[in-house]
């Protein structure tokens, strides 16, 4: 570590630097005995013995719990994320509007439901489709997933969106009402293909947590990767090792989907590079008409 100072902090002395020494083994020490109880405690119950990972070595554990989990968390993050996507993007253009109605109802649908917290959405929903019917029961549980996760996430992607666009520079929209553009062409022809290589890395970010999110269905009943998780841990009796493999399952998927948007948005930026190389390619000179009277080498006189 180097000893000289930088515009951010003074460069600790020979007693700051023996300080931060004890300090750090006494951290180490406080850490080992955290994990030396821990073990301790895990021990004393029988978790960490091999017999409890083998039920993993099983394909009935898979077949019956895990797999049908994993299904049911993948379809509830993916119709959430197509759904809140297009109602993000709907109510997000909406809040830039130059109608006032249109802008009011969109703002409200934005903080209202950026205001809730996803479960009581999921609840609140799951209530009303049981009341009236609106599903059958065995879809009941994944529509008040999707609902909640929906709502939420597509007032989080609205934000985004109106943030991107307005990130823009104000010189798109006036070159695209210059050539006779209408606003909705503008939006879509000009203002959206930019923005979604701005507003892309939160796009992902709030897709992850949609992913995250849908394991809270399993409170309303919905078959999900978390559920199943403590349902074979509850018939195994291998709590801590269902619980550290729903937990490897769920950074898988989420590696996945991350892995996923940078090779997307590494794709656009790529295509737009190609286009811009393309597009951006000096065009043929005009042929210019001598006028009687007009010098055409040089500025008029």
């Amino acid at each position: 570590m180097s000893s000289e100072g930088t515009v951010l902090y003074d460069a600790p002395g020979p007693k700051a630097r023996a300080l931060y020494r004890v300090l750090s083994v006494v951290v180490a020490v406080v850490l080992l005995v955290i994990a030396y109880v821990v073990y301790r405690a895990l021990d004393s119950q029988g978790q960490l013995t091999a017999a409890k990972w083998e039920p993993f070595l099983e394909s009935s554990s898979w077949t019956t719990y895990l797999i049908p989990g994993i299904r049911g968390t993948l379809v509830a993050a993916a119709l959430s994320i197509v759904l809140a996507l297009i109602l993000g993007a709907i109510l997000g253009i909406g809040r830039m509007s130059e109608h006032r109605p249109v802008r009011m109802v969109s703002g409200f649908i934005v903080e209202l439901f950026r205001a809730i917290p996803v479960l009581i959405l999921m609840i609140f929903a799951y209530q009303v489709f049981a009341e009236y019917r609106l599903f059958k029961s065995d879809y009941l549980a994944l529509a008040a997933v999707v609902t909640g996760l929906t709502l939420y996430n597509g007032s989080v992607i609205a934000e985004i969106v109106r943030a991107g666009i307005n990130s823009l520079p104000k010189g798109q929209t006036e070159a695209a009402s210059a050539i006779g553009l209408r606003k909705g062409q503008t939006m879509r022809l000009i203002l959206l293909p930019q923005a979604v290589t701005v507003m892309l890395p939160a796009i992902v970010s709030q897709m992850v947590i949609a992913l995250k999110d849908s394991a809270l269905g399993y409170l309303i009943g919905y078959v999900e990767v978390v559920r199943s998780g403590q349902q074979l841990g509850a018939y195994f009796q291998n709590y801590l090792p269902s619980l550290l493999v729903v937990a490897a399952i769920m950074i898988i998927l989420n590696s996945a989907l991350t892995r996923f948007a940078t090779w997307l948005e590494k794709r656009l930026r790529s295509s737009r590079r190609r286009g811009a190389a393309t597009g951006g390619a000096p065009d043929a000179p005009v042929p210019v008409t001598a006028v009687p009277g007009m010098d055409i080498t040089g500025p008029p006189r």
